[in-house]
């Protein structure tokens, strides 16, 4: 039998002790003085507990609570109850519109876009079972979209549970769909899985239409905030028409859910329907967009190629080593779709995962399987081959990859993605399926393709040699410690806080600009560091050149970086808030695009964690008077002039440079928090992303000057600083 065992009274000395302090009376109340806001140097008071003479003359410090404080604690308490009356039951869609941010991830330019690539899946996964084979996408003038597509089109008879329409059901019920799996499911492979995307999309729109066509008749329905306005009416159609079927949802976004001005991105969507087409190679897709006193701009989407086609677009404007490698295989229910390609100018590796035509951007099991066999596959080569003499030295995953882009897309019948919006793939099964399918046809392509197999052996190799040369300089980064004083640049004007979440850090060009922000930054939160012309294009060197360039090395050293390849740590930044601060001119633009390559190649995270920053510094100074203005761009100096009388007088300066601007001019305009301009950058799409950095930057010059005569037509001369 247990013994419960109860704690021994205090001494009466210390209960006579606690009975002093606890009839003491309370002590006069201070005022302190915070400060406003707009102070440039906040802080955050003390408090500090006051102490009690106590026995032998030791202090004991007493926390005492006043009367009032006590009534209010009280008071809090009662107010707080929690019983079945504080419990809300939400009807139907109600949900949704409470925590949108839930479904679509938020409620500001991303989710207004996952709204359309909700109500595209669908279509799409018509097309996976093979019902579809065009999808018509609209961005209509009155910013609505509509999806249509030549599907089976959604069921509308009467569903046995809800005694509603089917239509109603999937538009108003949350986890009702025919996506589900069993036998009773009508889609072996689909994309949507929960039954909630279109219930989702019904509720956060402020206008919903369906138009559903199959068995010789038109259905329609409209919709407002997930509530239906209308019963499902039917017309029959005519003659000609009557074999036509498929879906069409038309709707428009609430401007009570989307905090942003509700407009709808051309290039944005049509780079999902690009990725789309690519990997369903018997659908077409088009895109059209309706603008007012404006030409219609329409795309049509449809690779034949497949996956083969897609990694041939990715690596437009690089110099591949071989043919596009693409194989199929299915097993278990599961397909795996790979098609990779090695290029002898790339430095860094693009593998992009697809599971039943979703992104995968967190990546998954299938991403996991992918590189464990890619890896073991090739190293097995190397110790078979005379290319590689040290038996005992294994290529690192890194190199095998290096110059890689490989895409990788999975059909599952029965997919275990982590959330909503589909962002990892979780399945175990496919990894095991996906390493057996990468060893067993890569094995066999290389095999029957010697020449092939030795580039890759070769591209590798020179990837660990590079990686051995830059050994040294990478121990060097390694161990200089960032946080002492003697392992920073020379250059680097540090601040006082050492607290990273509020520590910022502007990189601006050229000492003078350097000179002029080190005056006029706030020493207490704001570094600077000064860049010595332009730093390295890493996008056309290896790393051992990029360690040994001191600029890059400054960068890292002063930033926290760490080391390429490994996990990012965010703790480890010294600086929470990276700032590029360029002048506005063609020079200037080149170094932050010599800045925005270093960061994407390097360490992509900080774009995720949205550490970088660009600064926009003004371009024109406008005195009248005494009154100074500051002008961004020609559209504010147009404002500015307009708002002065017809006869008024007023000088127009143009900066050439962040240099020729004074110190306090500086901080006004482009360094105080509360009058700046800030850009935040971060990657929506890391493919479209990948294909910018390399057309710009890579060593393909055709491409960049078939981009400039393109766009020579959209310039305006007069906005060239000539």
């Amino acid at each position: 039998m247990a013994l419960l065992l109860r704690p021994s009274p205090p001494p009466p000395h210390l209960r006579l002790l606690l009975r002093r302090l606890l009839s003491t009376a309370p002590a006069p109340s201070r005022l302190l003085t915070v400060p406003p806001p707009s102070a440039r140097l906040p802080f955050r008071p003390r408090v500090v507990a006051a102490a009690v003479p106590g026995r032998n003359g030791v202090a004991v410090r007493a926390f005492m609570a006043s009367t009032a404080a006590s009534d209010a604690m009280q008071e809090k308490r009662v107010a707080g109850e929690y019983t079945a009356a504080n419990v809300q039951v939400l009807e139907a869609l109600d949900g949704v519109r409470k925590r949108p941010g839930m479904y679509i991830g938020s409620t500001g330019p991303r989710g207004l876009h996952h709204l359309v690539y909700e109500i595209l899946d669908n279509a799409v996964d018509e097309a996976q079972a093979g019902y579809a084979t065009e999808i018509n996408v609209v961005l209509h003038d009155d910013n609505s979209v509509s999806v249509t597509d030549n599907g089976r089109g959604i069921p509308t008879d009467i569903h046995p549970q809800t005694r509603k329409s089917c239509v109603e059901t999937v538009l108003t019920l949350m986890h009702a769909g025919g996506k589900f799996g069993g036998s009773t499911s009508s889609y072996s492979v689909a994309g949507g899985l929960h039954g909630v995307g279109l219930s989702v999309v019904n509720a956060l729109s402020e206008a919903l239409e369906v138009t559903v066509c199959r068995d010789g008749k038109e259905y329609r329905q409209h919709y407002s905030r997930g509530k239906p306005l209308t019963m499902l009416s039917s017309t029959t159609l005519p003659d000609e028409s009557s074999s036509r079927q498929g879906s069409c949802i038309r709707f428009w976004p609430d401007k009570e859910i989307f905090t942003t001005t509700i407009e709808f991105d051309f290039s944005t969507i049509s780079s999902r329907i690009r990725e789309l087409a690519f990997l369903n190679p018997e659908l077409t897709i088009t895109l059209t967009k309706e603008e007012q006193d404006a030409q219609v701009q329409h795309n049509e989407y449809c690779y034949a190629g497949g996956l083969v086609e897609y990694v041939a677009w990715l690596n437009t404007d690089k110099k591949p080593l071989h043919d596009p490698i693409a194989f199929r295989k299915e097993l278990d229910g599961i397909i795996v779709d790979v098609s990779l390609q090695w290029c002898s100018d790339s430095y860094s590796d693009t593998v992009l995962g697809y599971a039943n035509s979703i992104r995968t951007i967190d990546g998954g099991t299938h991403i996991e399987g992918l590189k464990t066999s890619l890896t073991r596959t090739i190293n097995n080569f190397a110790k078979k081959s005379k290319i590689m003499k040290d038996k005992d030295i294994s290529l690192s995953g890194e190199h095998v990859r290096e110059g890689m882009t490989c895409i990788i897309s999975v059909k599952v019948p029965n997919p275990e993605f982590e959330g909503q919006t589909k962002t990892r793939l979780g399945n175990p099964e496919v990894r095991r399926i996906v390493e057996q399918s990468v060893q067993e046809n890569l094995t066999e392509y290389l095999e029957l393709h010697p020449d092939v197999l030795d580039s890759i052996l070769s591209k590798s190799l020179n990837a660990l040699k590079a990686a051995l040369a830059a050994k040294r300089a990478r121990e060097l980064v390694r161990t200089k410690s960032v946080l002492k004083s003697s392992s920073l640049p020379g250059k680097l004007a540090d601040c006082a806080s050492s607290n990273p979440a509020e520590c910022e850090i502007f990189i601006v060009e050229g000492d003078s600009a350097g000179g002029s922000a080190k005056q006029g930054r706030d020493r207490k939160f704001q570094a600077i560091l000064p860049l010595r012309g332009k730093i390295l294009n890493i996008e056309r060197r290896d790393e051992a050149a990029m360690y040994k360039n001191e600029e890059i090395q400054n960068l890292i050293l002063g930033l926290g970086l760490g080391v390429k390849g490994e996990d990012f740590k965010k703790e480890a930044l010294r600086y929470h808030k990276i700032v590029i601060l360029t002048d506005a001119d063609v020079d200037g633009a080149h170094i932050r695009t010599l800045l925005l390559t270093f960061f994407f190649r390097y360490q992509r995270a900080l774009f995720d964690e949205g550490c970088i920053y660009v600064g926009v510094p003004p371009l024109y100074k406008v005195e009248r008077g005494k009154q100074v203005h500051y002008c961004y761009d020609e559209a504010d100096l147009k404002d500015l002039v307009n708002t002065f009388p017809t006869n008024a007088s007023y000088n127009t300066q143009r900066f050439k440079g962040l240099g020729e601007m004074m110190p306090l001019q500086l901080w006004e305009t482009t360094m105080d928090p509360e009058r700046r301009l800030l850009k935040q950058l971060t990657v929506e799409d890391a493919v479209e992303a990948n294909v910018v950095f390399s057309s710009l930057m890579g060593a393909r010059v055709e491409y960049r000057k078939e981009l400039i005569q393109k766009a020579a037509s959209i310039v305006n001369l007069d906005h060239l600083d000539i």
